[in-house]
């Protein structure tokens, strides 16, 4: 991979949310589910789907604080319209972790 400079790594706006709602995306190609997180009073709630099954139900999800992408313009995942991406890993199976703060912190805050 390719080298980049500070300043591209700054035009990338990671911040924490806790995921309000979850709901299954039956309709998606992957199983995936439909998340509204709430980034605080600066950017609000926004909405995404991940295909996150492997290791979540929605029930798990609700009240989770989870790290995005906020500043991708909207995507079209099938039905849904997706406004951010949720951050994750793969293991070894290549199922999705979700990327989280290890402390509660306040929703919106920035990735340093």
């Amino acid at each position: 991979m390719s080298e980049i400079a500070f300043d591209d790594f700054l035009k990338v706006d990671i911040r924490v949310g806790t995921v309000l709602r979850a709901e299954p995306y039956p309709e998606a190609r992957k199983p995936a589910l439909k998340l509204w997180i709430d980034f605080g009073p600066g950017i609000g709630e926004k909405k995404t789907s991940a295909q996150i099954t492997a290791h979540y139900t929605p029930d798990a999800v609700v009240g989770r604080q989870v790290m995005a992408v906020v500043n991708f313009p909207p995507r079209q995942i099938g039905k849904f319209m997706s406004e951010v991406l949720v951050l994750g890993l793969a293991d070894d199976n290549g199922d999705i972790v979700l990327i989280a703060p290890d402390r509660p912190v306040a929703n919106g805050q920035r990735m340093h």
